[in-house]
């Protein structure tokens, strides 16, 4: 019998499985095999196909062992290595080297495109995403307002704001969830002196899914009703929405000359023209917005959270915080003006503190940036199109860098933030791609923590509440704690 009599025995059923296995093998040897050919690519796992490692991630990140989960594959493959976490393949960098890399500005090939959940939640024209001229444009615009010497003129706003909240929510009560607390004031604090949005039902719906939109960042991508993924992308167009709403009401301020470029992050992002002398599209606008509000409460709220938590572990720093604190009031004794810069200045040890909590549990435990072409770092190859994830704990907790990490310790940030090796402390980034709204969460730290602390003991209810990050790190139950207000004159009550 000869071969093609053996075909056409063959089932048609059978014959069209073969080819559609054929095909998919093919593809697979095209998308993930043929462009490694030739090429020295990091060592590592890229795991499953689409989902790839993402799951062992996530479940590391629920039970906060992503240090371990790191810790395992660098043993395993060394300080750089390749995987696939959200539908992406990545090469994780870790180290002051790989710091440097990403962080220095220089022409390496590295843009700031995120993994595919990321981006669909920021949006295509975030300043995560976009490079270049576009880049360099909002990011200048974002990082105007947000100066110190920007900043400076809303201090007393911004603790006019924080008492109000705080008052709102605590007034009567024995007990809270922190967590909670924490991310509405910084919210509120954002959607005011950010957007310029009063108090009301559209702050809170905001609030609603500005939460459920950041729990779709690093999840696994499967867009099917149920998902964390799917709620987040509804959520998200739903922010849509209602910022479109906002910027066609800053709009209109502005064609009657009621608004300035300094007034809020909408009008600012609204008066930029690009290299053609051209507005922002509306789109652009909402995307970095989103941006904006996302990132500017969020990361202020778990760095609060920490803190409260800390404090109510540690009582040696509680007392020195609540001293340096105490010696604010005095010295404002009979004055009505709310705290200023100035006062600010004097909180030295409870910023320590904060810098101390960001070493050991970083808000961000890294982030994803993207090859724009093929390059190399380290003797290896990064494939254009791939995703590049630096991790903050990978120099955080490096012994040759902090002596004992492990040990809590603020007054190791008693010398300046410069004498420590560059790229080295990175919770927020580093070099000219750092933060932009790191001054300004100073401030909103600063301010709550003296009227938490000027007007409250607390204690957890949950003493061995563990933290999980998704993604990032929030104590897992909220932190309830017992609330006992203190005996406290009158200009320092809240």
């Amino acid at each position: 019998m000869d071969v093609l009599s053996v075909v056409f025995e063959v089932p048609p059923s059978i014959i069209i499985i073969i080819i559609t296995l054929i095909a998919i093998l093919g593809g697979y040897f095209k998308l993930r095999v043929s462009p490694l050919l030739g090429k020295k690519i990091p060592p590592g796992s890229l795991g499953f196909p689409v989902i790839g490692e993402s799951v062992s991630f996530i479940k590391a990140q629920r039970q906060d062992k992503t240090g371990e989960w790191l810790q395992s594959r660098i043993s395993k493959y060394g300080p750089v290595f390749k995987t696939s976490l959200m539908g992406s393949n990545s090469v994780v960098l870790t180290g002051q080297a790989g710091n440097r890399f990403l962080f220095s500005g220089s022409d390496n090939g590295i843009a700031g495109n995120q993994v595919a959940t990321a981006a669909k939640i920021l949006g295509k024209q975030s300043i995560f995403e976009v490079s270049g001229f576009r880049h360099k444009l909002v990011r200048s615009a974002i990082t105007g307002f947000l100066k110190p010497e920007s900043i400076q003129r809303f201090v007393g706003e911004m603790d006019s704001l924080v008492q109000q909240q705080l008052l709102q929510e605590l007034n009567d009560k024995d007990s809270v969830r922190m967590v909670e607390l924490m991310k509405k004031t910084a919210f509120k604090v954002t959607c005011s002196l950010l957007c310029s949005l009063p108090e009301g039902n559209e702050q809170d719906e905001l609030f609603k899914d500005f939460t459920i939109a950041a729990k779709g960042f690093w999840a696994i991508p499967l867009n099917i009703p149920g998902t964390t993924y799917h709620k987040a992308l509804q959520a998200r167009n739903r922010l849509h929405k209602r910022i479109s709403s906002l910027i066609k009401g800053r709009k209109k301020l502005l064609e009657e000359g009621m608004a300035d470029s300094s007034d809020d992050i909408i009008i600012s992002l609204l008066s930029l023209r690009d290299e053609s002398g051209e507005p922002l599209p509306e789109e652009e606008i909402i995307d970095n917005v989103i941006s904006v509000m996302l990132a500017s409460h969020d990361t202020t709220a778990i760095v609060l959270s920490l803190l409260i938590r800390q404090l109510s572990r540690d009582t040696e720093v509680f007392n020195k915080v609540l001293e340096e604190q105490k010696q604010i009031v005095n010295a404002k004794e009979g004055s009505e003006a709310n705290l200023n810069w100035a006062d600010l200045q004097m909180m030295k040890y409870t910023w320590r503190v904060a810098l101390e909590l960001m070493r050991i549990t970083p808000p961000v435990f890294g982030n994803f940036k993207s090859a724009s072409r093929d390059t190399n770092f380290d003797g290896f190859d990064i494939l254009k199109g791939w995703k590049v994830l630096w991790v903050a704990a990978g120099t955080n907790m490096d012994k040759n860098i902090f002596e004992d990490p492990e040990k809590f310790d603020p007054s190791r940030f008693e010398r300046s933030l410069k004498s420590f090796p560059p790229y080295t402390y990175v919770p927020f980034g580093a070099g000219p791609r750092i933060c932009p709204g790191a001054e300004f969460a100073r401030v909103e730290i600063l301010l709550i923590v003296h009227h938490l602390i000027t007007n409250y003991n607390w204690k957890e209810m949950i003493p061995d509440e563990p933290i999980m990050r998704e993604p990032l790190p929030y104590p897992s139950m909220g932190l309830p704690v017992k609330l006992h207000q203190r005996n406290v004159t009158k200009k320092a009550v809240i």
